[in-house]
Parts: C-alpha cells; structure tokens; sequence
C-alpha cells in the first residue's frame, strides 16, 4: 500500500521550485490545483488554497552522514539548526524552512 501526505498552500509554484530544485523532488502527478511530488518511495502533496498548512515535519531519509551535511551545506541559508547526532533516536540529521515556513528534516539512520 502506498500513500501521500498533503498540505495547503499559498505558494504553490513557489514551494514545487523549492523541494524540486533544491531538494530533488520529482512531480509525481499534477493535478488541478494540486502537485504531487515523491522521492524516493516518499510522496507528498501540495494543494493551492487560501490559507497554508505548515504544521507536521517533512523528514527525508538519506543514507549518510555525508548526504546530511551535502544537503545542509547546499540548504544552509534556509538552515533552523546544523547537522548534529540525536543519540536518543540513533540519526544524524539537520533542520530546514521551506518557503512557506514547514519545518524539513534530513536524517540518516545509524
């Protein structure tokens, strides 16, 4: 079974350049007012509407260390906090803000 999370938006193309061009999202399907993106065998969505949904976290599983801090240090101007090792949790993972204000995790699992 497979599965797609979506969110509200206000800036639809803007927020599709940003996980396409930076992060390396593919368009999965284009709908009417709706892009659905994957990576991987991660899909996610985006809806054009009035107000924008931006709880929740997009996490991106990579599979180093070395993709964590690639990402980062191409990502760092939207950068919330570096690379670090969670040991409550056993990954290495950074933080970042999508265009509209989504928290976005890149995490490897050790």
């Amino acid at each position: 079974m497979d599965g797609i999370v979506f969110f509200r938006t206000q800036r639809l193309d803007e927020v599709i350049e940003f996980y396409t061009e930076r992060l390396g999202a593919d368009v999965w399907r284009e709908q009417p007012d709706c892009t659905i993106l994957e990576v991987g065998g991660f899909r996610f969505g985006f809806c054009e509407r009035e107000t924008a949904e931006t709880d929740g976290i997009l996490t991106f599983v990579v599979d180093s260390r070395a993709a964590v801090d690639q990402l980062y240090a191409e990502l760092e101007s939207v950068g919330e906090s570096p690379p670090t090792y969670n040991d409550r949790y056993g990954i290495y993972q950074c933080f970042l803000t999508d265009p509209e204000g989504r928290t976005v995790e890149i995490q490897v699992f050790e």
